[in-house]
């Protein structure tokens, strides 16, 4: 099993002084190596939190987050910072490269405080952008991609270090449904093609059965669908 949580609990302090507000009660999650799974449930009910709490963005309240093995909440800021960058790979809503850097230079990135091969590094990632489809844009800035080419060139990012698991947040919702629809494609082949373990959060129910399992946050709980 390549992640397994429990007991999770989570709450957020509301921001009038009133009680805190509970976003995750004792949730359970086992996902398998080579498994994709979607999370589906309204704004605001902690989808987001699972992911950033499993890439070690955000702390729990309680409960354990063990991923390859490695109980999370226990690493050293230095072994966070490790996981962080080589065991998930993470997509946001919005793409986050940097304007300044080509796609090419956003890809590597990553690679920066690994001290890799540089010759290698670059190779892998002339790779991933062709297999996302991107090796003609490799020297162009992001604000000369489409949007949907922004989130492919994030996607290959993600990938550079070869992590284990890969946490998408929303990752269609700046999308228009055709480039939405092709971002889901590259997911999917990413998983049946590659093997790469895949955790997605999504709002958007046809595109969450595009994954092998669906579950569903309802009261702070994962529940199939």
């Amino acid at each position: 099993m390549l992640l397994e949580i429990q007991k999770l609990t989570k709450s957020y302090r509301a921001t009038d002084g009133t009680e805190a507000i509970a976003v995750l009660r004792d949730l359970d999650l086992q996902v398998d190596a080579g498994e994709s799974v979607s999370i589906i449930g309204p704004s605001g009910s902690g989808k987001s939190t699972i992911l950033n709490i499993i890439g070690a963005l955000d702390r729990a309240d309680s409960g354990s987050v063990k991923v390859d093995g490695r109980e999370v909440e226990k690493l050293s800021e230095a072994n966070l910072a490790t996981y962080r960058n080589t065991s998930v790979g993470f997509i946001f809503q919005l793409h986050h490269l940097l304007p300044q850097c080509t796609v090419l230079e956003n890809v590597l990135v990553p690679t920066l405080a690994l001290k890799r091969d540089n010759a290698a590094a670059r190779v892998r990632a002339e790779e991933l952008l062709a297999s996302v489809g991107l090796q003609h844009r490799l020297h162009h800035k992001p604000g000369q991609l489409s949007g949907g080419e922004r989130q492919r060139a994030a996607v290959a990012r993600a990938l550079i270090n070869e992590p284990k698991l890969l946490l998408a947040d929303e990752p269609t919702g700046a999308l228009d449904r055709d480039s939405a629809a092709r971002l889901i494609d590259l997911l999917v082949e990413l998983n049946t093609k590659h093997g790469i373990t895949l955790l997605m959060v999504t709002h958007a129910l046809d595109l969450s059965r595009r994954m092998k399992r669906v579950l569903e946050l309802r009261d702070g709980q994962l529940v199939a669908v």
